[in-house]
Parts: C-alpha cells; structure tokens; sequence
C-alpha cells in the first residue's frame, strides 16, 4: 500500500473519545478524507465537525452500525477503519441484546464490510473490563499484556466487548478481497475522564441535586483513569505504526493497554479531586464494608431475577458494577510506548485542569437553571 494519500473511517466519531481521534486526524498528513459514522450526530457535534472541514475532507454519514448496507457504502475505498462505536452501560439500563447486538455483532458486521471493500486496517476501541476485575479480593498493580488477564463476567458490556475483541484480534491476516491482507489491534483504555464524559456529567450532576455531596461508589478502589484526549492519541500512533511496513509487523494481531501519567487513586478519588475547586465534597458517612456490598447487590440480583414474570426490578447495583468500582486493577502503558511509540499527548496537570474547567461549566450551568426555578 503507497504511502501516499489514504483516507479513514471512524465509527461513533460523534461519542465522546470519537471526536477526539476526529480533532487529531485532521493534523495527519496525506490525509485525504475522514469519514465519520454515527447513528445521530447531536447539532452541536455537527458544528464542532463542520469548522474541521477546511483541513480535510469530513464526510458525516447517519447509519446504524447493524446495517450492512451502510457498512459496505462507509467503507468504500477506506484505507484505516477506526472502530469506537459501542454502547456502555454497567447498571442494566439498557437490554441485553441491544448491547450485545451492537458491541459483539456491529464489530463483525465491520469486519465483513472491511473485507469486502479491502480495507487493510482495523483498530479496535476496546475496553479494560475485557481484562476483568473478577473479584475485589485480587489485586493487580501495574499489570501488563504478558500476563492473561480476563473478564469472567457475564454481564453484557465486558462480555460483548471480550467476544468482540477476540473477533478483532482473530480477523488479523485474513484475506481481503483485492488479495491483500487484513491487519487489526486492539486498544484497552482504562476508565476514561476528560471533558464531555458523560459518566463525569451524571456524577456531577446528582452531586448537585445533593447538597454538593459526591455519591460514593468506588471507594475502595485503586485505578489508574487515562484522559480522553490521551485515549485518542494512541489510536493516531496505533494508526500510523499499522500503516508504516517496518512497524507493522510486530503490532498487528496484538493488543495494548493503554493508560497514561494520571497518579493511581480511588474512583472516589479521582472525582473529588477534580471537582473540590467548585466546592463539592466527598459523603462524611462511612461506607458499608466491601463484602457486605458485594452479598447485598447479591440478595438484589435474586430479587430481581424473581421478579422477572411480574415486574422489571433493576437494583441500583449489581455485582459486576461492586467489583469494578473497588477493585485494585492498574495497568502500565510500557508495551504501547515500545511498540507504538506512545507517551501521553497530555500531562496530569493539563488534563486535570482541563477537566476541572469543564466541571466548572457544568456547576455554573446548575446554577442557572436554579435561578430561573425560583425567579
């Protein structure tokens, strides 16, 4: 494949990582078109886009990532497919087979797509919750690719994002319809936080309808979070080494951790620290003891699988959501700085402060609204 002009696709490139990978590509050379795929586009993002266009070729397409049809017009002469769209979710708000359908099936309808249409590169957004944790009582620091780490949950999200992966990771070489071959990765981010994070925006949020007290639900945890505008930087680096014929070979086929210098601290933690400035606060009450959490969401479970047939109880946690919030579960970045050549884009320093800024836009805009109520 020359080097020359080459043209990417990015999928879910209007969630919240997507527009970030979008805002760095548009700084690649030789690059010719983005196109961007999403099932909405909110107004907004829209706009965002549109003032990229002056620097490439943005090409928005509306579509569902289960329609073939769609898949196959998006991937027309793509050189590089970047594959972040997928549904999140932790809590069972969503059905189980919406998830599934879209994280496990979407990720295999791509792949056809990129077969047929002989796109030679697919990196995969993947998710750290492939790895686990299974249990809060195993502590993992610093853990690395070397070591076989793996979701033993059933739960639909980390479920259909390992399955998903492992599709991924074993389309690598297949051959793609011009002849050529196909080379894949995957990237496991850990939690990610940043501007425009929506987990961030509903902590926020309720912490404001309650008295500026942040609900504890991770407490127990030690993370290593990464910011977003780092996430989207290793799929830039990810990109190019997929594409450069002499780093290509060692990187195909494999998958990354990817992290970045934000210090290892409880979820709890994590948002305290960044939204302290605008006077929120962590809950004074102790928290019930670990075990006692993990048998309660437990106990719910039962309760609401009994209630199947008459009523659609959903706890408030669950099991899978106790375990991943206060877990010991870090990760190092050293496989993806050898391999990729990637160091973090952003500093702590600079993510926290542009996250805390943020933050801060959000508390004003609370504030706003009560004004108006009680005007």
């Amino acid at each position: 494949m020359a080097m020359s002009g080459w043209s990417c696709l990015v999928t879910g490139a209007g969630g919240f990582l997507g527009q970030r990978i979008v805002h760095l590509l548009v700084q690649e050379q030789e690059l010719q078109e983005i196109r961007i795929l999403d099932k909405v586009f909110q107004p907004g993002v829209k706009e965002e886009f549109s003032k990229l266009q002056n620097k490439t070729k943005l090409t928005m397409l509306e579509g569902d990532i289960l329609d073939e049809q769609c898949l196959n017009t998006a991937c027309q002469g793509v050189s590089v497919v970047i594959h972040t769209a997928c549904v999140i979710d932790v809590t069972g708000v969503i059905h189980r087979d919406t998830i599934i359908d879209v994280n496990l099936r979407g990720t295999q309808l791509l792949l056809q797509a990129c077969v047929q249409a002989s796109v030679p590169i697919f990196i995969y957004t993947s998710s750290l919750e492939v790895a686990g944790p299974n249990s809060y009582k195993e502590i993992i620091r610093n853990g690395h690719e070397a070591e076989h780490h793996e979701s033993a949950w059933s739960a639909p999200y980390p479920y259909s994002k390992k399955l998903a992966e492992k599709s991924v990771l074993a389309a690598n070489g297949y051959t793609l319809k011009n002849g050529g071959t196909l080379y894949t990765c995957a990237l496991r981010p850990m939690y990610i936080y940043g501007e425009g994070s929506k987990f961030l925006a509903r902590m926020i949020n309720n912490s404001l309808k309650n008295k500026g007290i942040l609900i504890s639900n991770g407490k127990f945890s030690i993370v290593n979070p990464v910011y977003v505008g780092n996430v989207a930087w290793a799929h830039i680096l990810a990109t190019r080494a997929l594409r450069d014929p002499k780093k290509a070979p060692s990187i195909r086929g494999q998958f990354y951790y990817i992290s970045d210098d934000t210090p290892h601290q409880s979820y709890d933690n994590l948002n305290y620290t960044l939204s302290q400035k605008w006077g929120l606060c962590l809950d004074p009450r102790p928290s019930l003891p670990l075990p006692l959490q993990y048998w309660l969401s437990f106990l719910l479970e039962v309760v609401s699988f009994l209630l199947t047939p008459i009523y659609k109880y959903r706890p408030p946690f669950n099991r899978h959501l106790v375990t991943l919030s206060n877990s010991v579960f870090t990760f190092s970045y050293k496989k993806a700085q050898q391999d990729l050549g990637y160091e973090p884009l952003f500093s702590w320093e600079e993510a926290k402060q542009r996250t805390m800024e943020w933050i801060g836009s959000l508390v004003e805009q609370h504030r706003e609204t009560l004004k108006t109520k009680t005007q």
